[in-house]
């Protein structure tokens, strides 16, 4: 009798270890290998398009940050229609692209929502755009701004500045659903070929997701904010020679 209660207690105490070791044990997030996001800011439909021609031949992936979706054409909609189906990712960048930091020195955060978001969700789920990401104009944003768009959105991304040093660059994906992106435009003040490689080797080495952002797409530089495909081409070269993945924002959803 004795030796069938020990065995009872001796099973009851291993099951409520047993038990308690679970309940604490913290889910592991998901492992993630080293890539890079391609990220496009504006309305240059077109010469995306036409970039999207060049890198097919890579496998590559973007994300098209889109403002003034009111003012585009019937045949540009469709072309972020087909950028959509190949896999690309549709993201929003306002209505009118203004500054959200000098708009809410006058404004409510409300207004910016009625003015500036949601018109725009609700133009580009009518063309059939699915939206879930958002990138700020200029980076202008507020933590009361975030924690407003973050109700709308998945994922916003800002941007990142002036740091010469890669690993110290604010531009590495570090599971939040806030992110940072370097300019890689030509005239940017801090972009250079030598600088990027930098970055790219830096989240190799360290299995990071680098976020990368340009405007306006050329094969010949002929203003501000815009980037050469050259460039693009070399970052697609990098990631496809070094075994690396091309992300979009909506893909950290999977990371968090």
């Amino acid at each position: 009798m004795k030796k069938s209660f020990l065995k009872t207690l001796l099973f009851c105490a291993f099951y409520l270890l047993f038990s308690c070791n679970n309940e604490t044990s913290k889910p592991t997030k998901k492992p993630y290998k080293a890539g890079v996001i391609l990220s496009f800011d504006d309305a240059y439909v077109n010469e995306w398009y036409a970039t999207d021609q060049k890198l097919k031949k890579y496998g590559w992936k973007g994300t098209f940050f889109v403002c003034k979706i009111n003012t585009l054409r019937h045949y540009q909609i469709q072309k972020l229609l087909k950028l959509q189906k190949e896999g690309h990712e549709i993201a929003g960048h306002t209505l009118n692209h203004i500054n959200a930091v000098d708009f809410l020195k006058i404004h409510s955060i409300n207004k910016y929502m009625n003015q500036e978001i949601d018109p725009m969700l609700k133009l580009m789920k009518f063309y059939g755009l699915n939206v879930s990401s958002f990138a700020y104009p200029y980076g202008g944003r507020t933590q009361a701004l975030d924690a407003a768009l973050l109700k709308k959105f998945k994922i916003i991304r800002g941007r990142a500045f002036c740091e010469k040093n890669a690993s110290k660059q604010g531009c590495y994906f570090n599971n939040s659903n806030l992110v940072f992106s370097f300019s890689i435009d030509d005239t940017h003040n801090h972009f250079n070929i030598p600088h990027l490689l930098k970055l790219l080797e830096y989240a190799k080495k360290n299995h990071k997701i680098l976020i990368l952002n340009s405007h306006k797409t050329a094969d010949i530089i002929t203003g501000d904010y815009q980037t050469k495909n050259a460039t693009l081409e070399f970052i697609c070269q990098y990631i496809k020679r070094n075994n690396m993945n091309f992300y979009t924002i909506s893909d950290l959803n999977k990371f968090e």
